[in-house]
């Protein structure tokens, strides 16, 4: 037999070792109790750093998202609300704004960051259902959770959220089976803490309540202090909340009221349709991986008939805590169900965002089925998997965004050079009063991200807005004076042309035109116009 022939065999075992080395090796941490911490969080870490790297090359054609804009706005005034939301996303972007500059990557950091937490506490409450190994899997379903990478990349409320709900759930877990008061303790300051993200966080609060009540183990619970000291906890946290909400008129409520109601029955069971099937979507993508993952083996490569058989079995496993798994699943269940059953029944404007906090416990949820069987190398294929979709995402990454525009050149609302107009009008204040541009005015699409960009950061005012976000008022922009930009492009024009004329005293008019080019592809040309209202003498 020739060198030639066996040194190829030779290379294919090695390969065969080494991989067998390597999913070993993630086994072994994953199930340690002193390792497998570490592994997460540094999968946790390389998720969030890959993944803003994907979006910096993604939304490089872009300005940020509103959304985004609108937190760094609220971030630079700390208050216990912000008109239309409670607290806790505008002070977190406050705060990671004081450590990172304002730039569009520490947005998507911001973001990724956000998810990434989430991706560690959903572990953490994965420990309370399961063991080690289905933990884990857990993990990397949600890194795959189109929410957890690319849809997450704008900083809001609602991606908050993939904080704060994991950690309710995480601690009352934890009072369900402490029952005791520190365990209660901690229910409630979650439950607050959830409360000042987004009062949408009442669904899985409402969800958790459901659960204690309909849990076999439900008079265990109630007899103890823990769900008592939660109620009493998130009370007394809530109050400095509730006393701004009744200073402002509960205007957040006026808010979800006045536009996410509904008059038209046909358009409210076409949005909960579409919320439905997009949610269904989104969720099929991880499911499907992980499925993936645990049919792919050496045996089951051999025998395909082994699939089932080595994946699903009757009997009891004592990889699932079963009282928990039960909790884990009644509150996906109402969460799942609830929403759309409840938009359909007050005729709600429903948004396929809001789904977006609701179903990280469906990993956890599957994964808890007791028949389901975690076979070792489940763990190193579905990690195989998620490294080879973000390293295919990082390397395309660039090619899709130069696609984008070259695809969709006349999206105002998605390649508008807002940041070139921020720069630009920053220079004309400047120029004119040699002082810091104070306040800018216009609709929310068109002031925050004016306020993001502009080195001044101005506090925005939207003109007619009852919800305000209280960051400055009318009198105070006539005071400071003001920059006031309408979009040409938006069907709101004349209404904002006659708004800025009417409160702009001695204004300025001026029409500034900005067009984005990337890597060759012109963006789309847009004239804004702009009144410049000098301050008060």
């Amino acid at each position: 037999m020739s060198t030639a022939s066996i040194l190829p065999a030779a290379s294919r075992a090695k390969h065969r070792l080494s991989v067998r080395r390597l999913a070993a090796w993630l086994v072994a941490r994953a199930c340690d109790p002193k390792a497998s911490l570490w592994l997460v969080i540094g999968f946790a870490v390389a998720h969030a750093v890959l993944w803003t790297l994907i979006l910096i090359n993604l939304k490089a054609a872009q300005d940020v998202h509103m959304d985004v804009a609108e937190a760094f706005a609220w971030g630079q005034k700390f208050q216990f609300g912000y008109g239309k939301h409670p607290p806790l996303s505008g002070w977190v972007a406050g705060l990671w704004f004081k450590l990172f500059p304002v730039a569009d990557w520490a947005t998507y950091a911001l973001a990724m960051t956000v998810v990434s937490c989430g991706i560690v506490i959903s572990w953490l409450t994965a420990l309370r259902v399961v063991d080690r190994r289905r933990a884990f899997l857990v993990v990397v379903m949600l890194a795959l959770y189109p929410i957890f990478n690319f849809k997450g990349f704008k900083y809001n409320p609602d991606l908050l959220q993939l904080v704060t709900l994991p950690l309710v759930v995480l601690a009352y877990l934890h009072a369900f089976e402490k029952r005791d008061v520190k365990s209660g303790l901690w229910l409630g300051l979650a439950g607050a803490l959830a409360l000042m993200t987004k009062y949408w966080v009442l669904t899985m609060i409402g969800a958790i309540g459901l659960a204690a009540l309909i849990h076999p183990d439900r008079l265990r619970l109630l007899k103890s202090p823990a769900p008592w000291v939660a109620i009493a906890t998130l009370v007394v946290a809530m109050i400095p909340h509730l006393i701004w909400l009744k200073e402002v008129n509960f205007i957040p409520l006026t808010y979800a009221g006045d536009v996410y109601g509904l008059q038209s029955r046909a358009q409210n069971v076409e949005l909960v349709i579409g919320y439905i099937l997009h949610n269904i979507a989104l969720l099929a993508v991880p499911v499907a991986l992980a499925s993936l993952a645990l049919a792919c083996s050496p045996i089951m490569l051999h025998r395909p008939s082994a699939i089932f058989a080595r994946t699903w079995s009757r009997g009891p496993n004592r990889c699932v805590n079963l009282s928990q798994a039960l909790n884990v699943w009644i509150i996906q269940i109402i969460v799942a169900i609830g929403p759309p059953l409840g938009a359909l029944l007050f005729t709600v404007y429903m948004k396929t965002d809001w789904g977006i906090s609701l179903f990280f416990l469906t990993p956890l949820a599957l994964v808890a089925i007791p028949a389901l069987r975690v076979q070792k190398i489940a763990l190193f294929n579905i990690a195989a998997i998620w490294l080879a979709i973000t390293l295919l995402a990082l390397f395309a990454s660039p090619w899709i965004a130069a696609k984008g525009m070259e695809i969709y050149p006349n999206g105002s609302s998605t390649h508008g050079a807002r940041s070139e107009l921020a720069r630009e009008l920053t220079q004309a204040w400047r120029s004119r009063f040699g002082t810091r541009w104070a306040v800018v005015a216009g609709t929310t699409e068109m002031g925050e991200p004016l306020t993001f960009y502009s080195p001044d950061h101005p506090a925005p005012f939207t003109p007619g807005e009852i919800w305000s976000s209280g960051l400055t008022s009318l009198e105070e922009a006539k005071r400071l004076g003001f920059i006031g930009v309408c979009d040409t492009t938006d069907g709101r024009l004349p209404v904002c042309e006659a708004w800025m004329k009417e409160n702009g005293k001695d204004f300025e008019q001026l029409a500034i035109t900005t067009q984005r080019f990337f890597r060759g592809h012109p963006g789309p040309s847009i004239t804004w116009k702009v009144f410049i209202v000098p301050p008060a003498k």
